[in-house]
C-alpha cells in the first residue's frame, strides 16, 4: 500500500477492528494480523505492534507484561469501551448515509 491517503483511513479501520476484538477477548499481535488478513487487510508486524502500543499509551488498551518469550495480550479497557460504543454509532450512521443496507 503506497497510498498515504489509503493508509491513513486503514489504519482507522484496523484501530476499529482491534477495538472490537479486544472487547471480546485479549488479542494477541500475532493472531490480529491474521484476523486482519482474514478480511483482506495485509498488514505487518512493524505496522501493527506500534499501533497496539499507541492504543495502549492512550489508554484505550491494557497490555499485560510481556515475560521473556511469551506474547503479550491486550484487553480492551473502559475508556476503549466507551470510545468503541460511540465509534460503533458513528460508523452506523456513516454506513446508512454511504447507502448501506
Amino acid at each position: 500500500m503506497n497510498d498515504p491517503a489509503d493508509r491513513e483511513i486503514r489504519l482507522a479501520l484496523w484501530k476499529l477492528h482491534i477495538l472490537h476484538h479486544a472487547a471480546r477477548h485479549e488479542v494477541y499481535g500475532l493472531w490480529m494480523l491474521h484476523e486482519l488478513a482474514e478480511h483482506g487487510h495485509i498488514v505487518s508486524p512493524g505496522t501493527l505492534y506500534p499501533i497496539l502500543a499507541r492504543m495502549a499509551r492512550n489508554g484505550w488498551l491494557a497490555a499485560s507484561p510481556a515475560k521473556a518469550k511469551t506474547r503479550r495480550g491486550y484487553r480492551i479497557t473502559p475508556k476503549g469501551r466507551a470510545l468503541l460504543k460511540q465509534l460503533r454509532t458513528e460508523v452506523a450512521e456513516l454506513h446508512h448515509e454511504l447507502g448501506g443496507r
